[in-house]
């Protein structure tokens, strides 16, 4: 589920460019491809200025989260020489790229079948409750967005969210809190694994090559 996609909502900055901290990262970007085809950049110059977005609002009181308005899609199509609207298009489709203001933490919910199965709707439940705000909507001090997406590939460690690059994964109610507590002092939780699991092993550990295992020291 992305957030609505309005072109003229009131919320639209009337300009756009990237600061000179990013200006190196397009640069780079676009000359990864070769003269006439600088188009094909469309979408690392799109991540690079949700980044660049949400560095800023980092630091903006009240803070929020990284997403692209229709100002830094029409500068990037003037960069890459395309037409807006085929800008337009490739952030409407891909649900990595926010099309309206956020919190500074996304959380993004897995709920297809493995998650599901695990416990996924307890951990959307306790979330809300913590929080106090359902799917779709951001925490009245722009910290958190709560959204529910499809599979992010993690299943073996489910249930799992991802809060904007990271994962959180074998997550009961009661670590789900703990994880949100510490982002709410901004403090940097422990990716991965909240049971300890190494890396996508069984959850009773290690049931073939165990003694490489044990001399690796992951069990």
């Amino acid at each position: 589920m992305k957030k609505p996609f309005d072109l003229h909502a009131d919320y639209q900055p009337e300009s756009f460019e990237f600061n000179k901290k990013f200006k190196k990262s397009v640069k780079e970007a676009i000359e990864r491809y070769p003269s006439g085809r600088q188009q094909s950049a469309v979408m690392p110059l799109l991540d690079l200025a949700q980044r660049q977005i949400a560095e800023e609002g980092a630091a903006s009181n009240p803070i929020y989260g990284g997403w692209i308005p229709k100002a830094a899609m029409d500068h990037i199509a003037g960069l890459l020489d395309m037409p807006p609207v085929k800008v337009y298009e490739v952030v409407s489709f891909y649900s990595m790229y926010n099309t309206a203001p956020v919190g500074k933490y996304l959380v993004q919910f897995c709920s297809t079948t493995p998650c599901w199965l695990n416990g996924s709707n307890d951990i959307i439940t306790a979330t809300k409750d913590h929080l106090g705000v359902g799917v779709g909507e951001t925490t009245p001090d722009g910290r958190f967005t709560l959204m529910e997406v499809e599979c992010l590939g993690a299943c073996v460690n489910a249930p799992m969210v991802q809060i904007n690059d990271d994962y959180y994964e074998d997550l009961t109610p009661d670590n789900m809190r703990e994880v949100l507590n510490s982002l709410s002092e901004d403090l940097k939780p422990t990716i991965g694994s909240q049971t300890g699991r190494k890396a996508s092993m069984p959850a009773c550990g290690p049931t073939c090559l165990s003694d490489q295992a044990k001399k690796a020291k992951v069990v």
